[in-house]
């Protein structure tokens, strides 16, 4: 299989160099407007440039598109007019407007989803078995400041990660109502959904990274890290005493066994195997189209 990479930046980067690994791709083309920055990325692995777009969509299976936001929908409608299979990065368009419009211009059939990498990450798979009835939930995704990113407020540039596990893992088809407060680059949402409230925040002022997820039900406490790959249950207490007038309980505590992986390698792998006639990819174009709704609600309420 021939797989491109439309963009040399970070992520397109990072998706030359785990495609340029796996087995089932032969071959890796890389195409960007600066072709000194796609010249350095195909060299670090051995890829080949293609000089234009429309040169490499001639000659591969299938695409990852990893241009800066603002750019996903005109690239991505060039790739779906050319009948190319594409993993479109997150956010899947710049707004919710967009995101339709691409939803509609895409043939049916055409392998097309959207790269929310935390779907993918095993911490999401260890706590969707786990969890039956959750009463509240609590993520948080912080990162330091980064002049990498430009054109998205922080909803779409680090919420929409755990606006797409809430949304689409947690609880999919549930409607809810949302406030929120914040600005472009800290923001803080609070979802209400049936029983279960949901408080979301994500921050690049942060001084320390943070990726976690909080998660209580009635017998059980979830905490996992997403960076660490690391989930820790805490199960109902079967006992509680006074100690000298404190109140004490024992809690069984389990750390679960996580299989560590890269969430990107996994992702790449099920794109591939879907562009193959394997199981369709997860994050679908439309689920990537519900959480720009859902951040624009949050947009909206601050």
């Amino acid at each position: 299989m021939r797989v491109g990479v439309i963009g040399a930046g970070v992520m397109g980067k990072n998706h030359v160099r785990v495609l340029s690994e796996l087995r089932s791709v032969d071959e890796v083309l890389v195409c960007d407007l600066n072709r000194d920055a796609a010249v350095q990325t195909a060299a670090d692995v051995g890829a080949t440039v293609a000089p234009t777009l429309e040169g490499l969509l001639d000659g591969v299976d299938a695409v990852s598109i990893c241009v800066p936001t603002p750019h996903h929908l005109a690239v991505a409608e060039r790739v779906a007019s050319a009948g190319v299979p594409m993993l479109v990065e997150k956010p899947v368009c710049a707004s919710l407007a967009e995101g339709e419009r691409l939803l509609e211009s895409v043939p049916r059939g055409l392998v097309a989803g959207v790269g929310q990498i935390e779907r993918f990450n095993p911490v999401v798979g260890e706590v969707a078995r786990l969890v039956s009835h959750p009463l509240y939930v609590e993520m948080k995704r912080h990162n330091p400041a980064s002049s990498r990113i430009e054109g998205t407020s922080v909803v779409e540039d680090l919420m929409i990660h755990d606006i797409d596990i809430l949304a689409n893992v947690l609880f999919p088809g549930v409607s809810c109502r949302i406030s929120a407060a914040g600005d472009s680059d800290i923001c803080s949402a609070l979802f209400a959904m049936g029983a279960c409230h949901a408080h979301i925040s994500a921050s690049r002022r942060s001084s320390k990274k943070i990726r976690s997820l909080y998660i209580e039900e009635e017998g059980l406490t979830i905490e996992g890290d997403f960076m660490t790959q690391e989930v820790y249950v805490y199960r109902k207490p079967d006992r509680y005493s006074s100690n000298g007038g404190r109140y004490v309980q024992e809690n069984i505590i389990e750390k679960l066994l996580v299989n560590r992986v890269e969430p990107l390698r996994v992702e790449l792998q099920a794109f591939l195997a879907a562009v193959s006639g394997g199981p369709a990819f997860p994050v679908t174009l439309a689920e990537g189209v519900e959480n720009l709704r859902i951040a624009d609600a949050i947009r909206a309420a601050l």
